[in-house]
């Protein structure tokens, strides 16, 4: 894979360390609210900054954006250098711009009024050696800047060259991670480098088990994130592109997946964590083996996400890196997917056990079917975006006992096929579908109920004949 090393040039550190020392021009760091000073707390700063300048403010890793709200008919950049970035002036599409100083956005002047903004500074990755420091905007006579509609979540992207949008023409903000959040009208963050991978490696590949953790991913120093600066919502990861050739083994990347996602859920409590995999298909079973783990150590809010056959054809710039009709076909796929997890409530967590014995198997008891007409399920259509759909199946154990173990069977409509699964294992045979429970949802209390998704590769509705155990099952669809 091309390894495009963003922000790991010399010239990222000179601008760090530029930032940094004196010789900025002679600014106003006392921030009155609105008047568009980087301390200007109207302006949302989205992702990891650097702040320690109050008079200019520098994004690092690729996607991280300003948003604000503005009054008046222009509004202009005061940059330091030379920079190309993105704008977005009242949600419509970005536009690029390049120069250095100040940089008019508004080249035709706006109706008066209320606008927001949205601006994207290119990565510095390759070549590409651009000043991204944010030194304030400037505003007409009398305008004055304003707080932007407040967004419900944030998500994070973690990944490599391929979620910083290498080769789609606009980089980070033709990107999927870009994209799915413009679309759900989140936050949202693209924590990546061009070449990473999932394992530090003797040769020397960046890796994100280790840089993820810091501000800069180690380009301006080792210098550590604050991660109370922001809390995600979700963490989406796609990684592992990398690390095949650079000699990562399948156990030891599975083994730092693993610790990866517990680490990452140390971090944010009640985040939905999301392992992707690889567009290519590489470590896909160790990629879902370490979420399984997770699963089965008590942790119910993480999710693999099988992404076999979202691409379409046509749909890479080379052999890897999606084009912009490629992140698009992504976006058109995570995007429901995304939004189904987040709108609902984390499932609680269980500790996992205290002392596991690693040698030995699990016992469980007998798999138990409930009396006929003690159990009920629903099953929803909870996302449609046309070449597909995704549903999520409530069961419900309405006997006086408990249900310990499940399989839940059921015939599809049509031609339809099951393309990806999460809280239970689920398989299908011609239209006969068959979904057996995680570890650690085997048990369904009495009166309880537990639940599962899949995604499909059709919207059509209509499933029939559902049976818990062997024994009919009353559906809601």
């Amino acid at each position: 894979m091309t390894k495009i090393r963003s922000l790991r040039t010399a010239a990222l550190i000179a601008v760090a360390a530029g930032v940094l020392a004196a010789g900025l021009p002679a600014l106003n760091a006392e921030a009155a609210v609105g008047d568009g000073t980087p301390a200007d707390s109207n302006i949302s700063f989205v992702g990891r900054w650097n702040k320690t300048n109050a008079s200019a403010y520098v994004p690092y890793w690729a996607g991280a954006y300003l948003r604000v709200g503005f009054t008046g008919r222009t509004v202009k950049l005061r940059q330091r250098n030379t920079i190309q970035l993105w704008a977005s002036i009242d949600g419509r599409a970005f536009t690029s711009f390049t120069g250095s100083g100040t940089i008019n956005l508004t080249p035709t002047a706006l109706a008066a009024g209320n606008h927001t903004l949205i601006v994207s500074y290119r990565q510095v990755a390759g070549s590409y050696t651009g000043d991204a420091v944010f030194q304030g905007l400037i505003l007409e006579s009398g305008a004055a800047t304003f707080a932007p509609p407040a967004r419900p979540k944030l998500v994070e992207f973690v990944g490599d060259s391929i979620t910083a949008g290498a080769t789609s023409s606009q980089l980070a903000v033709t990107d999927y991670g870009f994209k799915v959040g413009e679309r759900l009208g989140y936050d949202h963050t693209q924590i990546a480098i061009g070449g990473m991978c999932l394992a530090e490696t003797t040769d020397g590949c960046w890796a994100q088990e280790t840089r993820y953790w810091m501000s800069s991913g180690g380009q301006a120093g080792t210098d550590p994130w604050d991660f109370s600066r922001y809390t995600a919502d979700g963490v989406v990861i796609n990684l592992g592109t990398n690390d095949k050739s650079h000699g990562v083994s399948a156990t030891a990347f599975q083994a730092t997946y693993t610790t990866f996602l517990t680490r990452i859920r140390a971090r944010f409590p009640n985040a939905k964590l999301f392992a992707m995999r690889t567009f290519i298909g590489r470590y896909a079973a160790e990629t879902e083996a370490a979420v399984r783990a997770r699963n089965a150590a008590g942790d119910a809010n993480v999710f693999y996400v099988d992404t076999t056959g979202w691409l379409p054809s046509g749909g890479l710039s080379d052999s890897v890196h999606p084009n912009d009709a490629g992140h698009q076909a992504i976006t058109d796929r995570l995007a429901p997917i995304l939004s189904a997890r987040l709108t609902t409530t984390p499932d609680p967590t269980t500790p996992a056990p205290t002392s596991p014995d690693p040698t030995t198997a699990p016992t469980t008891a007998a798999p138990t079917a409930p009396a006929g007409g003690d159990c009920a399920l629903t099953y929803r259509k909870t996302g449609d975006w046309g070449t597909g759909a995704q549903f999520d199946v409530t069961l419900s154990n309405t006997s006086t006992v408990p249900v310990n173990g499940w399989t839940l069977t059921w015939s599809l409509p049509g031609s339809q096929r099951i393309t990806q699964s999460w809280n239970a294992t689920v398989t299908q045979s011609g239209s006969a579908a068959t979904a057996v429970n995680a570890a650690w949802n085997a048990v369904i209390p009495a009166a309880g109920s537990t639940s599962f998704g899949f995604v499909t590769d059709s919207p059509l509705g209509g499933a029939t004949g559902f049976a818990l155990n062997g024994s009919p099952c009353a559906a809601a669809t």
